[in-house]
């Protein structure tokens, strides 16, 4: 093969990547931080003053443009009772490793009605350039938006239901040119406690798709268990699955979290 060859193949290889990068990136904008994994979208709940959460969940498309998927780890820090801070990174190792641009988060639950189950918080968030935009790990850019959570509980279910926008910036114009800068999302979730230690899932949702030349947007679906070995560490598993083209056909996803 030609070197002219190689380069233009290595070049359309990293355009795909970018485009599942920031796919990937906008499904992690509203991802929980505080345990609710495989489910996207986020719930209103928060860790309370001065109580901390780890998370570590994994991805592994079945797509061959994102063979071996990757991670996304996540710190979490109840500033007040109804106030935490999250810092969450994303890492690839197929086809280029490193590390993506860091997300830090703060999610404010503003309204709590005991009565009758229902809650409400905003979530905003900035996206940091963590990642090298050259490898197509990250924007180059900082990026920043907000998410608007409404929980509706109960004793062994709950509706979540998540509404958010970002503004995306890029570093590179080739980027910039190609990629949509208004980026929404819209999703909702359900999760009934099966037993005291098992929960299911399911969610469902839409983001904006960040490429200019296409009007589908992604729409996907997971569903899972989560796993409480204790108070302080679950388990979770699932299955998310792409509704039309722009979106990984199959990702299998697996996590933890601990409490601290």
């Amino acid at each position: 093969m030609s070197n002219y060859s190689s380069e233009a193949c290595y070049n359309f290889n990293v355009l795909m990547f970018k485009k599942c990068m920031i796919l990937i990136l906008a499904l992690l904008w509203s991802v929980p931080a505080f345990g609710e994994h495989p489910m996207v979208t986020d719930d209103t709940g928060t860790q309370g003053k001065e109580k901390f959460l780890l998370e570590l969940n994994c991805g592994f498309p079945t797509e061959k443009i994102e063979t071996n998927g990757g991670m996304a780890g996540a710190l979490t820090w109840g500033i007040a009772d109804n106030v935490d801070l999250d810092v969450a990174f994303p890492y690839q190792w197929a086809p280029a490793k490193g590390i993506g641009d860091m997300l830090a988060e703060v999610k404010w639950r503003i309204f709590d009605d005991d009565r009758s189950g229902l809650s409400l918080a905003l979530k905003p968030g900035l996206l940091i350039p963590a990642g090298d935009e050259r490898k197509g790990l990250g924007n180059g850019a900082f990026s920043g938006g907000m998410m608007v959570i409404v929980t509706q509980a109960a004793k062994k279910r709950a509706i979540h239901c998540n509404v958010g926008y970002i503004r995306n910036a890029y570093g590179l114009k080739s980027d910039a040119e190609v990629s949509r800068k208004d980026i929404w999302h819209a999703s909702i979730a359900a999760e009934i406690r099966m037993t005291e230690k098992l929960c299911t899932v399911a969610d469902i949702g839409i983001d904006t798709n960040p490429d200019k030349t296409s009007n589908t947007h992604p729409v996907y679906l997971v569903g899972g268990l989560i796993y409480s070995v204790t108070e302080d560490f679950d388990l979770d598993v699932g299955v998310q699955g792409g509704l039309n083209n722009p979106i990984t056909d199959t990702l299998f996803l697996a996590g933890f979290t601990v409490s601290m």
